[in-house]
């Protein structure tokens, strides 16, 4: 993607960058791949969304909110640290709430909603045209330079978008915080969509979400990388990242 792409700045000073449809490799195509990342298949995103450039902020959640629940939340430059300790179910008020009272204005000529992505979608972003373990390579070595995780946060969330970009634009997928997806949490792939519409599993009350964060090991940092947790719990190592999609 040319740095020409569409993208459009929200209200609260963030930027989405549109996500052009295309084919992928979804999971990880490893002979030694755990089960919950397999079996790879390949997913057809066919219709297009805005998805934003960097995790959203304290500052972003207080701004629509009214209150500001994260861990991490001393010092000046707090307020540009991504949200977390939200749980899956706190994320879906605060989208509810940025449709119903931050959605008036046309963007780029369009109308759409806030939402969080699928899974799909989630991953589709992070590879970035690329089918390494990161984005940037195989090499954990790197991902110093493009992510925060237990090595090098300071035991801490960081300010966004500090890491380098992946290839499309998109800061801190690998590291700082997890961030929550739509999808309902299944233990594989074997009945997972091939599109990018988000995994329904009514026998499960998790979620999942995706991109590892400030206390975890490079592994879990991995594009392929997959966790869960209980819709209605809250950690401090898990956040949002927001989709917009056009009508």
């Amino acid at each position: 993607m040319s740095t020409q792409i569409p993208r459009f700045e929200d209200d609260f000073g963030s930027t989405y960058l549109l996500v052009k449809p295309g084919t992928f490799v979804m999971g990880n195509m490893s002979i030694n791949s755990p089960r919950r990342e397999s079996p790879s298949r390949n997913v057809n995103i066919t219709e297009p969304y805005f998805f934003g450039q960097m995790q959203v902020t304290q500052l972003h959640w207080q701004s629509v909110m009214g209150d500001n629940p994260a861990k991490f939340c001393e010092g000046w430059s707090a307020g540009l640290r991504p949200i977390e300790n939200v749980s899956w179910d706190d994320a879906q008020l605060f989208v509810d709430k940025l449709n119903a009272e931050h959605n008036d204005s046309l963007r780029l000529g369009l109308r759409g909603i806030w939402r969080l992505p699928s899974e799909s979608e989630w991953e589709y972003a992070a590879r970035a045209d690329t089918i390494t373990r990161w984005s940037f390579g195989d090499r954990d070595s790197d991902l110093d330079e493009h992510g925060w995780h237990a090595g090098n946060s300071g035991a801490s969330t960081r300010e966004v978008g500090q890491k380098k970009a992946n290839q499309w634009g998109f800061h801190d997928f690998h590291g700082n915080v997890s961030e929550w997806c739509l999808d309902d949490w299944c233990d594989d792939y074997s009945d997972a969509p091939s599109d990018q519409s988000a995994m329904k599993n009514s026998e499960s009350n998790r979620k999942v979400h995706r991109g590892g964060n400030w206390f975890t090991e490079s592994d879990s940092t991995r594009c392929s990388a997959r966790g869960s947790s209980q819709q209605n719990i809250s950690k401090d190592g898990i956040g949002i990242r927001l989709v917009w999609q056009p009508n």
